[in-house]
């Protein structure tokens, strides 16, 4: 059985052992070392090799999370694994389980149409800026929106610039003389063709998804779906997902029927009718949809970003397409796989209870001031007191900062982030920003290791 020595600092060193205990019976066996530090958060790798003598009895050695410096030097020191923790300890069981069965969240097999809505009312510079920004956000294939009675004479040029740089192109639009024009200036795709104007088909190359002549007219998009296959070309098929409350779930209907009826055509989603027009937070919409898409094995969406309150909605659904399609292909929930999706609360908020909190807090005996929450509100603890209180206005007065100005500015700003933590059900570290998943610019770089344009999307058999 594997044996696993836990480094630690004094004042963690009985909460770890509480959550290893808890761990019982586990698949290893384990020991602490209190290396003479008294907050495990200081400890470096240089540290570890000065007070941890080599040879170490074990088979890997786990630093807490937020140990700094080279592990892998250390690794070849000891001859075994060094090993960064979680950051917080009563995150060990999830870390466990999570290494136990580890995400891939490199691949999906949906591309994501990212609509630009006022193509026309943009110069061509607008649309590449445009066109950029949702690459980086994980679109695959840029979509033109045509206007209703709006002249777009520089769609050709849109077009070419567009391909120029490298994207895949899509042009939307209601008018067939649009739809030729941008499939003869080089577009990809063009949305959306129905069995009366199959023809364009036929004047350009691109490929052309097919929707129902009128709406909820099933078999209009069956005949044309048959046609396209019969032509032997490629096309893409949208029964059309409508808004609520006005026939999503006959919508979905529509599309499971599709599904049975062609069980190799390739289908979109326009999720846009749900992640615009219902104000309510995006991300949780488009996880479920992904979902969806993924159970359907559709091959593509069209989303669009117009609302401030759809502002991520591209980068939504790229992490959530990754994490679906782990799930389908783990045959699993989708749990443990990633939490960029849990943008507003935490999967477990509060790891320490208010018990242990005041026991960390009664073996302090420096001024520096620790802010921790629990379900009972925000604890502020030094050597001359633990505080709590729910709100900060309550709390502040007790910690007499009248007179430094410094403590009181840093004081102010951990316990504003303490306080939306405990409302929301957020985790909250001291010295760390709020965890706001994919919803946010900063944490939308650290995904680009697995959601980087061109990352590996699986075909589809």
């Amino acid at each position: 059985m594997e044996h696993i020595v836990f480094l630690t600092g004094r004042l963690a060193e009985k909460g770890l052992e509480r959550v290893l205990r808890s761990l019982e019976p586990a698949p290893f066996t384990w020991e602490i070392r209190e290396i003479g530090l008294q907050v495990a958060a200081l400890m470096t790798a240089d540290l570890v090799r000065r007070r941890v003598a080599a040879p170490v009895a074990a088979d890997r050695i786990i630093v807490p999370g937020r140990c700094r410096g080279d592990l892998d030097a250390l690794s070849q020191h000891y001859g075994m694994p060094v090993e960064r923790g979680p950051e917080e300890l009563k995150d060990l069981p999830h870390f466990f389980n999570r290494k136990a069965r580890p995400a891939d969240l490199s691949q999906h097999d949906i591309a994501i149409f990212a609509e630009i809505v006022d193509a026309p009312q943009l110069d061509i510079e607008g649309v590449c800026a445009r066109a950029r920004r949702h690459r980086a956000d994980g679109a695959d294939v840029i979509d033109l929106g045509c206007l209703p009675a709006t002249p777009f004479p520089h769609l050709e040029e849109t077009v070419r610039a567009l391909k120029a740089e490298g994207f895949l192109v899509s042009v939307d639009s209601m008018s067939a003389d649009e739809l030729v024009r941008g499939g003869k200036a080089g577009a990809d795709y063009l949305l959306s063709l129905t069995l009366e104007t199959l023809w364009v088909a036929d004047e350009v190359a691109s490929t052309p998804i097919l929707v129902p002549q009128q709406p909820g007219d099933e078999a209009s998009l069956y005949a044309a779906v048959e046609a396209m296959e019969q032509r032997g070309r490629a096309y893409i098929a949208d029964a059309i997902l409508d808004p609520i409350p006005f026939g999503l779930l006959a919508s979905l209907g529509r599309y499971e029927r599709l599904r049975q009826r062609f069980p190799k055509a390739p289908i979109l989603l326009g999720v846009g009718n749900l992640t615009e027009l219902t104000e309510a937070d995006t991300g949780g919409i488009n996880a479920i949809l992904m979902g969806i898409a993924v159970e359907l094995h559709a091959c593509a969406i069209l989303t669009t970003q117009v609302s401030g309150h759809a502002r991520r909605a591209i980068r939504e659904a790229d992490v959530a397409r990754r994490m679906m399609y782990a799930a389908r292909e783990q045959n699993a929930l989708p749990k443990g796989i990633t939490d960029q999706m849990m943008t507003l609360h935490a999967r477990e908020p509060y790891p320490d209870t208010p018990e242990e909190i005041a026991e960390t807090a009664s073996a302090i005996r420096d001024p520096n001031f620790r802010v921790q929450v629990s379900e009972q509100g925000i604890h502020a603890y030094n050597r001359d007191g633990h505080h709590v209180a729910a709100d900060p206005f309550t709390l502040f007065p007790r910690l007499q900062l009248e007179h430094d100005g410094n403590h009181a500015f840093y004081m102010g700003v951990e316990l504003a982030r303490a306080e939306i933590a405990w409302r929301l059900g957020k985790r909250y570290v001291q010295d760390q920003s709020l965890d706001w998943g994919c919803a946010d610019e900063r944490e939308a770089q650290d995904l680009s290791e697995w959601c980087a344009p061109g990352a590996t999307m699986k075909k589809r058999a």
